[in-house]
């Protein structure tokens, strides 16, 4: 039977976007308010999709025929990987509205519209399981944050929104082709059914370049990283949060998906690449990140460095790393989540982000302190909170195959607590760099309440992470079958496989399906 539940936590917001985008006359706070209550429902209402299966297969299924000429459907399901994802997306909304009080004072209901389509669109793209309405939701979340980027920004938004517009736009043409081509072959958009196809050697390769360049530059992996720190830095605080929380996790997500059960010879033979370019992006990242002296642009290219930590996972074809990564998909979204909630709080008291022209708060707002220290320890994989299980699992579970790859990505760790911790004394000790610091008052109780559920799951997290590893792993294991299995054969070309869902692909004819 159908289940509803999902396409609710889908459409609710949309339908609520649409409420308000039709209504001109709704004044700011209502609007504020209005928008604050639905994403809080949404929340909710998402929260019954944590019960995933525990075989790892898909939960929440809804699937009904949308363009039945061309064999598309509206189908959605969540499992072990893509549920957390949507909690953690529903999640991270309420909050951006509550941290939209202190920054965004015109074209507020606009700017809650944008909000509320983006949700949609983003929780959309988690629980797809048909190929072309996986694109529309990845197209549908891109539009809303161009516009919150170039109308809601800094004073250079035009050149980052349309910056941005650009990587992406030309990663999605190639998926869009890759989709096509897809459905040339099988005949068919849906997850379940492409599983069971076979693909060629040769189309793998261009399939997997095709969907892999879209993801890597939604990650993005160095050298399709230059988009971000200028989207960073100039997006509001809101659109900050939910591109590192959220968009970020669009491109890892696609990456485990689709890329690894559907290309599983061409992820075999790309791995050692993608292994390479996250180590790259992993140090390079820390290294840029360690140079800055705005406070977006550190937290930016930290983002580069822990999303490389995750590819990093990912490509190691190892269950644990794997699970590690889908993990720190997670923990990334808290603890950055958090750290750009504080840097906007700290920029509406001071209008400037320069590490320079502060210092001496922890005398002046020790409220601040107390939570800038928590989510960077977060952030450096401390033990004992979030961030420590999802690196350490990628780390152990990448050591077992690839030994050096593991060893120059734990220097990542060590660069990481370096330019945070750094990022912590310049703020909040050493002598006052900005004559006004005194006079501004320590966090309110809307902005304590604002951090309080990220601070709770990443300590939740990091004290007992195996009721969500017990959900991740299963889910992680049914899409690391089919490469596993492409990683025998290739092992033991001599080998004659059974021919089964996880049957690795053999050669054919380009078109010829199965």
């Amino acid at each position: 039977m159908n289940d509803l539940l999902l396409a609710g936590v889908i459409l609710g917001p949309l339908a609520a976007a649409l409420l308000l985008a039709l209504w001109p006359k709704l004044a700011p706070e209502p609007a504020r308010l209005l928008t604050l209550l639905i994403t809080v429902a949404t929340f909710v209402a998402s929260l019954p999709l944590l019960a995933t299966d525990a075989a790892g297969g898909m939960t929440r299924e809804l699937d009904v025929p949308w363009i039945a000429a061309l064999g598309i459907r509206f189908h959605l399901g969540v499992d072990g990987i893509s549920a957390p994802l949507v909690v953690l997306t529903t999640l991270l909304m309420p909050l951006v509205v509550l941290a939209s009080y202190g920054h965004v004072h015109d074209r507020v209901r606009q700017y809650c519209v944008l909000l509320l389509a983006m949700e949609a669109g983003m929780v959309g793209v988690f629980a797809a399981l048909d190929l072309v309405l996986f694109y529309v939701f990845f197209e549908m979340s891109l539009i809303p944050l161009y516009l919150l980027v170039g109308v809601y920004g800094g004073a250079r938004r035009t050149y980052a929104a349309l910056k941005f517009v650009l990587f992406t736009v030309a990663g999605s043409l190639l998926l869009l082709l890759g989709i096509l081509y897809v459905m040339h072959a099988t005949g068919s958009a849906d997850f379940a059914a492409l599983r069971r196809a076979t693909l060629s050697v040769r189309e793998q390769a261009w399939l997997f370049a095709a969907f892999a360049a879209a993801f890597c530059v939604k990650v993005p992996l160095v050298p399709f990283h230059t988009w971000l720190p200028d989207a960073h830095v100039e997006a509001p605080t809101g659109g900050s949060v939910i591109l590192a929380g959220v968009t970020l996790k669009m491109g890892t997500y696609g990456l485990l998906r689709f890329c690894l059960p559907l290309f599983p010879a061409a992820s075999i033979e790309h791995a050692p690449l993608l292994l390479a370019l996250a180590v790259v992006g992993i140090l390079y990242g820390a290294l840029l990140a360690w140079a800055q002296s705005d406070l977006k642009k550190i937290i930016a290219y930290s983002s580069v460095s822990h999303l490389g930590f995750v590819v990093l996972g990912l490509f190691s074809l190892q269950s644990s790393a794997a699970t590690g990564a889908t993990l720190q998909m997670i923990n990334h979204g808290l603890s950055t989540g958090a750290l750009f909630l504080l840097i906007g709080m700290i920029y509406e008291r001071a209008h400037t982000r320069q590490l320079a022209d502060f210092g001496g708060l922890a005398r002046t707002m020790p409220r601040f302190a107390v939570c800038l220290v928590f989510a960077t320890l977060s952030s450096i994989g401390l033990p004992g909170l979030n961030g420590f299980v999802g690196e350490f699992l990628i780390l152990i579970g990448t050591w077992r195959d690839h030994p050096l790859a593991a060893s120059l990505a734990s220097l990542g760790v060590l660069l990481g607590a370096i330019y945070m911790l750094g990022l912590v004394k310049g703020l909040l000790f050493g002598p006052v760099g900005h004559p006004k610091t005194a006079t501004w008052r320590d966090l309110t109780l809307r902005e304590m309440a604002t951090l309080a559920p990220l601070f709770a799951l990443m300590i939740a997290i990091g004290f007992a992470p195996q009721p969500l590893l017990s959900r991740i792993e299963p889910a992680v294991e049914r899409m690391l079958e089919r490469p596993r299995l492409a990683l025998e054969a290739s092992l033991a070309p001599t080998a004659m496989p059974s021919v089964d869902e996880g049957a690795p692909p053999h050669d054919r004819a380009p078109g010829e399906r199965r």
